[in-house]
């Protein structure tokens, strides 16, 4: 019998729709059912593409015994973090507070109010090696609930006042050099050998390449480069590159990339395409296009909705059967490609009679020494093998459209129409941004998603800086100055309903739903945090703009960041170019054109990275606009009908400069 996730509009809800647990979805009914029966809330949160949110499901929520605890004792609430990472970001502070670390699935208990007085991530249903199973914590609860309640609510206004304190806390006084720190920081824990950061498991953290290379860029720290170089090339050669359709699971298990978790996401391959092509921006290694296109060619393929706009992401699982989509035998390969190309083509991609993962492989180039190089001649068989696995099992798609999620896309296409000059990835970025304003707006107002054809809950932080982000790099890629004006918009929102007076933003406007904290992240995630990435907002508009109270707004995030860190400034890795360049200076180019074409000069410009670097190019069908938009710009204008020049540098242009 189905429950009351049936109508939901979340896939991840309505995966739980046939529980025999009485999920209902996060909101006032459920609160409300808490308060009259006098009962805990039971809160799981998860997503539709996490291999242990299954787990979970499969061993507990489907369970009849089970079921039976919850439906009796608690309220049980699911909530995809997706869909609301607004309560994710609230209980997922409280876990990382009182354990250390977090993850998902989430599992809390709160009373009816919602604060909490238990918090961890997956259990197994029974205890299984010193491990307390969630049949006995929950048994356990129940009972304390009924004899011991003062001391569990006890429990929980404790832990809602010290959420509360952490929220208004000041880490730590203003620091200097942060850029400097934040590199060193993450080059203490580079891996010489196989790349990345750390040991196992390995993340990508694409917001640390990205800084990064734009560090080594700005001091010249050459080490930096190569660090992010090694990086970028070994992800490519292991198993967590998809190396028959392109993109980039979200994580390795182990040190040298082989074994991924199998799961793709949207954000990581938007983030790590842009990374790539960052990279083949600055030496045009060959390499380093090829796996950004891929990356890009897998979205465009796998994850576009056919009315526009991107999906979250795809499934790890297959069949029930982790990583079983990506996973080939010797005998299969050779099948399919005949059996002299199959056997140069498994020792190629390590495909064995044993296999590296259950007695299957991973196609992976570990043991090809040609790592800087993609194989050649194995395009063709590449693509069969991409297809072949299309038709031998599906792969789960969330098809929920989130607007953060599709800003960073859109800034990973316009970057690569600029970079690599390419008309298709410019077209489907226009394409986005259109998407993005008149599907996911309504009413003038920015939404956090689009499930089905219905815009849902008011944009966050992320969704809002992310956006602008995107429509930035969509401006240096197309020279449309109402990009620019869109995005200041954008950030003026997030100044008027954002801001926290004690500095920062929030991550909820001010008219949001009343949580039991208002949300306020500052480091950076899976994905950069809201602040980080208005941080980042707020430099580049000053930057191409000169106004004066996008600099003070820049100034107070700056140092609200700065005076929030502690000693971890690596933590904020995606705000770190914005501190460097307002430390070092920054320089601006505003090219005015006597006609629409660019010239010579200008094109070389482009082919240049200098993220140090904005551009302004002004024509006569623009000059008005950007008039309004900078008006530094007003008075500058073409010498003699020929193009003219202006350098700009810490407020102060120099004279013109024509060829």
């Amino acid at each position: 019998m189905s429950n009351r996730l049936k109508n939901e509009g979340s896939p991840y809800l309505r995966q739980h729709s046939e529980n025999p647990v009485d999920w209902y979805p996060w909101g006032d009914e459920a609160f409300e059912k808490a308060r009259t029966e006098n009962k805990p809330i039971f809160l799981s949160i998860g997503y539709s593409t996490c291999h242990w949110c299954h787990v979970m499901a499969h061993e507990s929520f489907e369970d009849k015994a089970l079921a039976d605890i919850l439906n009796e004792n608690y309220v049980p609430v699911k909530v995809d973090r997706e869909e609301r990472p607004d309560v994710d970001s609230v209980y997922m502070q409280a876990c990382t507070s009182l354990n250390g670390s977090g993850g998902w699935p989430l599992t809390v208990v709160t009373t009816p109010e919602g604060a909490p007085f238990f918090v961890g991530t997956y259990l197994p249903l029974e205890n299984r090696a010193g491990r307390m199973g969630l049949k006995t914590l929950l048994n356990a609860l129940a009972l304390k609930w009924q004899t011991e309640r003062e001391d569990l609510l006890q429990s929980s206004a404790e832990i809602l006042k010290f959420l509360q304190r952490e929220a208004k806390r000041n880490m730590g006084a203003k620091q200097r050099n942060l850029p400097q720190k934040a590199a060193e920081q993450l080059m203490d824990s580079y891996d010489e050998e196989y790349g990345g950061f750390g040991r196992a498991p390995k993340f990508p953290s694409p917001q640390n390449l990205l800084f990064l290379m734009e560090h080594s860029k700005l001091t010249g720290l050459r080490k930096l480069r190569e660090a992010v170089e090694n990086t970028l090339r070994q992800m490519y050669r292991g198993g967590i590159y998809d190396h028959f359709g392109g993109g980039f699971c979200r994580y390795a298990t182990d040190r040298e990339w082989l074994v991924p978790h199998f799961e793709k996401t949207l954000y990581d391959n938007a983030m790590l395409a842009l990374c790539y092509t960052e990279a083949w921006q600055d030496g045009h290694m060959a390499l380093y296009r090829n796996v950004a296109e891929a990356t890009l060619d897998y979205c465009l393929r796998e994850l576009k909705a056919e009315d526009g706009g991107f999906y979250s992401g795809q499934d790890a699982d297959s069949d029930g059967v982790e990583g079983a989509y990506y996973l080939f035998t010797e005998n299969e390969v050779k099948g399919i490609l005949g059996g002299e190309a199959g056997k140069h083509f498994c020792e190629c991609y390590d495909i064995t009679a044993e296999g590296n993962f259950e007695g299957r492989s991973i196609p992976n180039l570990l043991l090809n020494q040609r790592w800087n190089l993609l194989p050649e001649g194995y395009e063709e068989y590449r693509e069969k093998l991409r297809i072949y696995r299309k038709e031998r099992m599906a792969l789960f798609t969330d098809d929920k459209i989130l607007t953060a999620r599709n800003g960073l896309m859109l800034m990973a296409l316009s970057r690569a129409a600029k970079a690599f000059g390419d008309r298709r990835y410019l077209m489907e970025a226009q394409e986005l941004a259109k998407f993005i304003e008149t599907k996911l707006c309504e009413k003038g107002r920015l939404h956090a998603m689009l499930m089905g054809t219905e815009a849902k809950h008011p944009a966050q932080l992320d969704d809002i800086a992310f956006y602008a982000l995107g429509l930035l790099e969509l401006y240096d890629a197309d020279f449309e100055p109402e990009h620019i004006a869109r995005a200041m918009s954008l950030a003026d929102e997030i100044i008027k309903n954002f801001s926290d007076p004690a500095g920062g933003f929030f991550r909820t406007a001010e008219d949001a739903e009343k949580l039991i904290i208002r949300p306020k992240e500052i480091f950076d995630g899976a994905i950069p945090s809201g602040n980080t990435a208005a941080a980042a907002l707020l430099s580049k508009l000053y930057r191409l703009t000169a106004r004066a109270e996008l600099g003070e707004a820049l100034d107070r995030q700056l140092g609200f960041i700065a005076a929030s860190l502690g000693n971890y400034p690596a933590g904020a890795a995606f705000a770190m170019t914005a501190f460097a360049l307002r430390d070092s200076g920054s320089r601006e180019m505003v090219c005015a054109l006597p006609d629409e074409s660019l010239t010579d000069e200008l094109k070389a410009v482009l082919s240049r990275w200098a993220p140090e670097l904005s551009l302004i190019v002004k024509t006569p069908s623009n000059a008005e606009k950007f008039a309004r938009i900078a008006p530094f710009t007003a008075d500058m204008q073409p010498q003699k009908g020929k193009a003219a020049y202006y350098i700009c540098k810490d407020g102060s242009c120099s004279l013109p400069v024509t060829y």
